[in-house]
């Protein structure tokens, strides 16, 4: 059923298609990477493949698309799921990988998107929120070497590429994530470790420009 032919519409800076990337490596799925353009103009055949938000990522399988990043990874694991399972097999431990990714999509995300988009108090407010986040996280993790335990999983490819935006972060913030949280930052190295993560992730320092040039398009300076 895994067999056939397999498209990604990415962008490389993408937190989200990174993502995607990271599931295929990690079942070795070969796939066509397609550069979409989200600074300017969204090309015809996104708006085709994802008719309802026009983004990014968007998974093509056999013509089939399947969007939005976390739903496109659960969407890998069923379809492929003869190599490196990536949710966990129990029922409520796949429940609580789901509810934590929910968070980091709800909660991370958008503290650490008002943290390059805001000034004065109102990104103090983010930089404590953000911080107040991954100590959760944090805490999720406790001392098991990644979030489902022994094993690379879901909830770590659902958070690991946000390691390309905490430059960004800590530049804006003034602040150093590793200080407050660095068993997250021994986490994010053990994932650096595997191909499929350092292979898939952008260089944060280059996401740091893209990010100060969206923030100039958007007159947010």
């Amino acid at each position: 059923m895994g067999g056939s032919e397999v498209i990604l519409l990415d962008c490389w800076a993408s937190i989200f298609g990174m993502r995607v990337r990271i599931a295929l490596a990690e079942k070795g799925i070969e796939y066509e990477f397609k550069q979409e353009d989200l600074v300017n103009t969204k090309s015809p055949f996104l708006s085709k493949m994802n008719p309802v938000h026009k983004k990014i990522p968007v998974l093509i399988h056999n013509g089939k698309p399947v969007c939005e990043s976390l739903i496109a990874v659960q969407y890998i694991d069923e379809v492929w799921k003869d190599k490196a399972p990536l949710l966990p097999s129990d029922p409520y431990q796949r429940a609580q990988a789901r509810f934590w990714a929910d968070f980091i999509d709800k909660k991370v995300y958008d503290h650490g998107a008002k943290i390059w988009k805001t000034k004065g108090e109102e990104q103090e407010e983010n930089k404590k929120g953000l911080i107040e986040c991954l100590k959760l996280l944090e805490g999720e993790l406790g001392e098991k070497p990644y979030f489902g335990g022994e094993s690379f999983g879901y909830l770590d490819i659902a958070f690991v590429p946000f390691y390309c935006l905490f430059y960004t972060y800590e530049t804006f913030g003034k602040f150093s994530i590793e200080a407050e949280c660095p068993t997250l930052i021994g986490w994010v190295k053990r994932c650096m470790d595997k191909d499929s993560v350092s292979k898939s992730l952008a260089d944060p320092h280059m996401v740091h420009d893209l990010v100060l040039f969206l923030k100039k398009k958007l007159g947010l300076e």
